[in-house]
């Protein structure tokens, strides 16, 4: 199976529990920490260096838990750890990844504060409602965006949230903005239809499509417009395994092959699992695939029922 995913290293992540752990008590070793040997930061190391081995072609950081009480605190936290990418990422640029946009402006500026030539990171992310404060920095710093498909305005798709149209038409805007006024080049943006977690992926009515159908046919959809012509779909993988009992990584294989199927290019993802350069298994790949299907129908929505079902009772801990 030949490899043609982007892969965005997902695991210097502080919301992944060991991880998150290791960076808060190398916080709390005090000033100097992250230039002084210890324990900590030698697991931090081997973190980046590890992705790097392993093919990634982006570095991702994102320390939102740290900035839930002080803000700043994660502003000054990720200045720190883009600096520990370019010591020890071996050139892989970072995705400089937060929900609050002047953590990602802080980490843009930390990565070309460098004494050497580095390579353009990647911003995840901007959505249609905070293109004005993330875009034009595209004028003094060169990077690549990632567009998150939501938006503040209420869904009016079946069930109450955003349809494969509307989702396509945030793209669309954000696109024209990025390109036309912001002088994006298409190669530059990646469009994120977010993953839900199969377990709980199952509507409550006929007639409403499910939420990875939903994420799929945007990206067909994206893919298909000869205008975008070039952008990047990207999805953040693990989270479609979210609340199984089991067989996660084989699952999250089998997402990535039926996702690229519709278009997926990019991801972020656990990059020693190798996604996309592996054969999925066959039964995790009809799993996937049921719910991909997902339209709204009685009959698609049984037969995702149906599977998910033999799969829970296959592989239920301690079974």
């Amino acid at each position: 199976m030949k490899n043609s995913l982007i892969s965005i290293g997902e695991s210097a992540h502080a919301s992944i529990p060991k991880t998150g752990a290791v960076m808060r008590r190398l916080a709390e070793l005090g000033p100097g920490v992250y230039s002084k040997g210890s324990e900590p930061l030698e697991y931090i190391k081997t973190l980046i260096e590890s992705q790097a081995s392993d093919g990634a072609d982006y570095i991702a950081v994102n320390l939102d838990a740290f900035g839930e009480d002080d803000p700043q605190v994660c502003i000054d936290m990720m200045a720190e750890y883009v600096k520990l990418v370019q010591k020890w990422g071996r050139g892989v640029p970072v995705c400089i990844d937060s929900s609050d946009n002047n953590v990602l402006i802080a980490g843009l500026k930390q990565w070309y504060d460098a004494d050497k030539q580095v390579k353009q990171p990647l911003i995840n992310s901007v959505k249609v409602y905070t293109t004005e404060q993330i875009l034009p920095l595209k004028k003094d710093f060169d990077f690549a965006v990632i567009g998150l498909l939501v938006s503040e305005d209420a869904a009016t798709g079946p069930g109450g949230s955003h349809s494969v149209e509307e989702l396509y038409g945030l793209a669309r805007e954000i696109f024209e903005r990025a390109v036309g006024e912001y002088g994006f080049r298409p190669g530059e943006i990646f469009f994120d239809s977010t993953v839900f977690p199969l377990a709980i992926d199952m509507p409550m009515e006929l007639n409403v499509p499910g939420y990875t159908y939903r994420a799929f046919e945007t990206i067909r959809k994206i893919k298909n417009d000869a205008k975008m012509k070039g952008v990047h779909c990207s999805l953040g993988v693990s989270n479609c395994a979210r609340d199984l009992p089991e067989r996660r990584i084989g699952v999250c294989r089998a997402y990535v092959a039926k996702a690229i199927e519709y278009g997926l290019d990019a991801a972020i993802v656990n990059v020693a699992h190798h996604y996309g350069s592996v054969e999925p298994d066959p039964e995790l790949l009809e799993l996937v695939d049921a719910y991909a299907r997902m339209n709204g129908s009685a009959e698609r929505m049984n037969e995702a029922m149906e599977l998910m079902g033999r799969f829970c009772r296959e592989n239920r801990k301690g079974a």
